[in-house]
């Protein structure tokens, strides 16, 4: 029996430089490319990114120009269905332009009778709630499946009319790439505390609380500092802003690292599990340092970052309107001589790290078993 080929549409915030938007298309892809093998069903993506060639070429995948409306009809048109996320699409905080596109390319699917599944978004904050919030529950009510990444997501949608049994919580997909312990890079005899950073206030209150957290941690111990750039450029000038501040301070510049950032997500994974800590404003960050079993020490500028911790039993060590620099370097110190002590860290977070690994791959489970109806 010849298996038909599904075409899937995948909308989402691709093809920006993004290392942690490109991680979650990456674990999209190889959850359905797994989840496909396992089902006897043969997936074909079709991406739509803001660089079709540079997707095609960085994940091996057919892509679509994200705002060529040509392109876009006739990428959604020659599917079977629409696959809308991962990541924070449908939000009015960075942009109001946000929700009324990503939910107008659902809604076009859907007008071309194709299916149309949200796969775990996290969803808001949304300021406009009168406008968006019946927009956003007419499109999700014609989905046959939604995921979302957490809990506060699911209740946003349950106020704007959606039945709660319809809403699935689950993981980030990026934890669907784990890494088990012995795939982890070489380590090093000297403690490696990795360190990702973005722009987010305009006085960099923020960044000059981190840089002298760094500081303390730098005196206090033989750790050495690697930056990890994972938007590129901006996140590569707030690195560039703390270590001169680092060497403001006085800071040992050889004990202090910057990384260029990786073209390809497995290749910044890779980079995160060199660590021995990993002090992250980026979620995806965070999220790398969980599935490579490297302590995350969060440093909080959105609720989802607290969330995401919340879910491994952990806390962020501050907010960047409220963070001390002692508190920083104290949680650090804590968390790599954790990892001397027989990776203590590790062995209490292992059973939870692996179960949220597992529970990643569920949407993939279910849009291809629909797939083959």
């Amino acid at each position: 029996m010849v298996k038909k080929t599904q075409r899937i549409v995948i909308s989402g915030y691709y093809g920006f430089r993004n290392s942690g938007d490109e991680a979650v298309l990456h674990a999209i892809l190889t959850a359905l490319r797994e989840e496909g093998e396992k089902q006897g069903a043969d997936i074909t993506p079709v991406v739509l990114s803001a660089n079709p060639e540079e997707t095609a070429r960085l994940h091996g995948v057919e892509s679509a120009h994200r705002m060529r409306p040509g392109a876009l009809t006739a990428a959604i048109r020659g599917a079977d269905a629409l696959i809308s996320g991962g990541g924070s699409l449908l939000q009015d905080v960075t942009s109001a332009k946000s929700i009324p596109y990503y939910l107008g390319v659902m809604k076009l699917a859907q007008w071309f009778g194709k299916r149309t599944f949200v796969y775990a978004q996290g969803i808001g904050p949304v300021i406009r709630k009168g406008l968006f919030g019946p927009m956003i529950r007419s499109a999700f009510d014609r989905c046959k499946y939604v995921s979302v990444r957490d809990r506060e997501s699911k209740e946003l949608l349950v106020s704007y009319g959606l039945s709660a049994h319809s809403v699935n919580v689950v993981p980030d997909p990026v934890m669907g790439l784990g890494m088990a312990r012995n795939e982890r890079a070489e380590a090093v005899d000297i403690p490696t505390v990795g360190v990702s950073v973005r722009f987010w206030r305009e006085d960099r209150n923020d960044l000059d609380t981190i840089a002298a957290g760094l500081a303390l941690l730098l005196q206090r111990s033989d750790a050495r500092v690697t930056f990890l750039p994972f938007h590129l450029p901006s996140d590569a000038a707030a690195s560039r802003y703390v270590a001169d501040k680092l060497a403001e301070l006085g800071a040992d510049k050889e004990r202090i690292h910057m990384h260029e950032g990786a073209e390809h997500p497995s290749d910044m994974l890779k980079e995160v599990s060199r660590c021995d800590a990993l002090i992250g404003m980026r979620l995806h960050s965070l999220i790398y340092a969980a599935t490579a079993f490297v302590p995350p020490i969060g440093v909080s500028y959105d609720p989802k970052i607290d969330q995401f911790l919340r879910r491994l039993g952990e806390a962020p060590a501050g907010s960047t309107e409220s963070l001390s620099a002692e508190v920083l370097a104290d949680l650090a110190l804590d968390r790599i001589s954790a990892i001397g002590r027989n990776n203590a860290w590790v062995e209490e977070k292992r059973e939870t790290i692996e179960r949220i690994q597992r529970e990643s791959r569920e949407p993939a489970q279910h849009i291809v078993r629909e797939l083959r109806i």
